[in-house]
């Protein structure tokens, strides 16, 4: 089987001319002379089918997304490698235009609702809700926005917060903290001198309470990971003596074996 590219890190890259290469030229048919179109039509059938038998292209590539279950990133063909990535930046692509047609949406239709509606102090949900409007309708009025658009950031960052943070992302927890501290902060600026400490207070224990999920699984305790070296050093004292060779009998000098000097 022919390849038009160089092998890569030790894999053949297959190209789809195989398919039609890989057999043999077709016999003459003296029923389809002047007829290329069933000509073709029968080349690319025969082609078809015997891609599909042992060794054929098809049935090669079919091997390979058999095997890449049970492989690593480099062991896998680089056809599939290409794939996947490309269906994955089509999908990131896909889910990011999604998610901004449903945050525009979403933003449309909180603006749409009054930032002073509803807010009449009522309830205990209303006494933390009013002072965050007239708060944000007090400041729109030196801004160039408008006070619905204000309240409905508001609303979608607590939601995003909320959302974001019981899933564990980390931006999401720091937005929900920076939420709760500035509705404090407006609730304590906006809230009538006579129950203002009360309408803060509330509004802490609801924030509290919502911390729970935002904050799900948040710990203050230090998490120590052990894990063994990879190079473990083993130390050891190493003496090298000197053993003298013993020597032989006959050359000892012993008492023993002293001998007067002969003349």
């Amino acid at each position: 089987m022919t390849h038009n590219d160089k092998p890569i890190n030790g894999q053949d890259n297959p190209s789809f001319l195989d398919l039609l290469n890989q057999l043999p030229p077709m016999p003459p048919a003296p029923e389809l002379e002047g007829k290329p179109g069933p000509r073709r039509l029968a080349r690319l059938r025969a082609a078809w089918k015997e891609s599909w038998e042992e060794g054929g292209f098809l049935c090669q590539r079919w091997e390979e997304v058999f095997q890449a279950r049970h492989a690593s990133w480099h062991e896998v063909a680089n056809w599939i490698k290409a794939a996947a990535l490309f269906g994955g930046l089509s999908l990131i692509v896909l889910m990011l235009d999604a998610a901004g047609d449903i945050a525009s949406a979403t933003l449309k239709g909180l603006s749409a609702v009054p930032a002073t509606s509803g807010g009449d102090g009522g309830g205990l949900w209303g006494t933390v809700d009013h002072p965050v409007r007239v708060f944000l309708a007090d400041q729109a009025a030196h801004l160039s926005v408008a006070p619905a658009a204000l309240y409905a950031f508001w609303q979608l960052t607590g939601l995003v917060g909320l959302v974001g943070g019981f899933f564990g992302n980390a931006g999401a927890r720091i937005a929900w903290l920076l939420f709760g501290i500035g509705s404090l902060a407006m609730i304590w600026s906006a809230a009538p001198a006579g129950g203002r400490a009360a309408a803060t207070g509330l509004a802490a224990l609801m924030w509290a309470l919502a911390s729970m999920f935002a904050l799900r699984g948040l710990t203050l305790q230090p998490v120590v990971h052990n894990h063994p070296p990879q190079y473990q050093f083993n130390p050891a004292l190493h003496l090298h003596a000197t053993i003298p060779a013993p020597t032989p009998a006959g050359d000892d000098l012993g008492p023993d074996n002293v001998h007067p000097l002969q003349r």
